[in-house]
């Protein structure tokens, strides 16, 4: 079954936009970068995301989200555990990320 990985991130006030860029460029990036250690090929199903221009006012801070989407249980697993190019990912996050949350969930389900 699919899973849904949502990611949200609140960056650093002070943080320039140029890096604000790059660290989602980045981010999309992991959808090619981001190779299955069994079949040596992207396994990223889909991924998109930007930044906040809800008119809603309850963003409670978050400015940036991402949707990425796996084919089952085991790729996110693999994904958020030991995918080298995630964890590399993650790690460049330190010192311009305010607070990330993420959600996962299996459509349809309950």
């Amino acid at each position: 079954m699919p899973i849904v990985h949502i990611v949200l991130f609140q960056f650093k006030p002070d943080v320039e936009a140029s890096i604000i860029n790059d660290a989602c460029n980045r981010m999309l990036a992991l959808k090619d970068n981001c190779i299955h250690p069994t079949s040596q090929k992207p396994y990223i199903e889909t991924s998109s995301g930007g930044a906040d221009n809800s008119i809603e006012g309850i963003q409670n801070g978050i400015t940036h989200a991402f949707v990425v989407q796996f084919a089952t249980a085991e790729d996110r697993d693999y994904y958020v555990r030991s995918d080298p190019a995630h964890q590399e990912f993650v790690q460049s996050l330190a010192g311009i990320i305010e607070k990330a949350q993420v959600i996962d969930y299996t459509p349809g389900t309950f």
